[in-house]
């Protein structure tokens, strides 16, 4: 059944990657690898890794930059989403820094966190419109920012750990001030019994760094089962995505671009493959950024607008998958 759209429009988008580009030779000479093993694991053949940078100084950068594409008054911002799956700290959130940085007058906005992991961008996004529709607010910065880099196995996997980039995108979204803007239709639904499929498990209150500072240190690096992932998503990706057109009103040949979720080149294949959906129409970055967490989404997004790929009145089909586990969508039309 499809829901009354929610007349919003993203405004203006930017995105950030840190100065240091490490390509997967260089990975492969680190670890004493032949020439070409890592990215034939992992498809990926570069990603960009901060060395000095932190994550607000990536978040700030593609925030100013989403401003000044949106063409507005920073201090117009109402509402300041920090939608990233890793956090700089653990208390406080995260966007209070981004506000900081950004140098908005103290008071004049709202600044908290959402945390969907890979999909945290979309959920914001969610958020985002249903506060616009309600009246609540009129302009919202959402910003993805984060450093895969610091907690991945290479040791123990380094074609996982491969995958991985840094960066950050953001975006400006506001009231649509006509009927060719919209939010057509969104999904998200959640499969926990893949919660240990994907994980980083220290940081939080399950292990006691106090008590037991082995156990902690041994559990702060990502793990990824990706046989498990892979079946999870197998059975049943497919059929959300075509709930998700549905709920919108949509059919496969109505979506003129997809920008997915860049998990690694080898899950955009399979994806491109299970739905059906028309490769030449898939932004994929995968390649040259890796996976940039939450702020795969919106760099993929803002690319392509500022290549020309995404104009006004195109529909644009968002789409992912993240650690829990979970599949996210939503139709626009931009």
């Amino acid at each position: 059944m499809a829901l009354p759209p929610l007349s919003v429009r993203i405004l203006g988008t930017g995105h950030s990657v840190p100065k240091s580009r490490m390509t997967s030779e260089d990975i492969d000479r680190n670890l004493g690898l032949a020439l070409g093993q890592i990215e034939a694991m992992s498809g990926v053949a570069a990603r960009w890794v901060c060395e000095k940078e932190t994550q607000i100084d990536l978040a700030v950068q593609a925030a100013n930059r989403a401003i000044t594409d949106a063409g507005i008054d920073k201090n117009t911002i109402d509402l300041v989403l920090g939608a990233s799956g890793l956090p700089y700290q653990a208390l406080p959130s995260t966007a209070p820094l981004i506000m900081r940085g950004l140098e908005l007058d103290e008071g004049s906005a709202e600044a908290h966190d959402v945390n969907s992991t890979c999909l945290s961008f979309v959920t914001a996004l969610d958020i985002a419109a249903a506060r616009i529709a309600l009246g609540q607010v009129k302009t919202v910065l959402i910003v993805s920012s984060e450093v895969a880099s610091r907690a991945l196995p290479w040791a123990t996997q380094p074609e996982v750990a491969a995958l991985f980039g840094d960066g950050a995108a953001a975006a400006v979204v506001t009231a649509s001030d006509s009927d060719n803007s919209a939010i057509c239709g969104r999904l998200m639904r959640t499969y926990p019994s893949g919660y240990e499929a994907s994980s980083i498990a220290a940081g939080g209150t399950r292990i006691n760094y106090h008590s037991d500072p082995e156990v902690f240190a041994q559990n702060t690096y990502f793990r990824m089962d990706g046989a498990a992932l892979f079946k999870l998503t197998h059975r049943h990706f497919p059929a959300f995505v075509q709930d998700l057109l549905q709920i919108s009103g949509w059919c496969e040949e109505d979506v003129d671009l997809i920008v997915p979720h860049q998990a690694s080149p080898l899950a955009l294949e399979h994806m491109i493959k299970a739905t059906g959906l028309a490769p030449h129409k898939v932004v994929n970055i995968a390649a040259e950024f890796g996976n940039q967490v939450a702020a795969s989404i919106p760099t993929a997004l803002d690319i392509a607008r500022r290549d020309g790929r995404i104009k006004d009145g195109m529909r644009v089909l968002l789409l992912g998958t993240s650690a829990g586990v979970s599949f996210g969508g939503m139709a626009i039309v931009v």
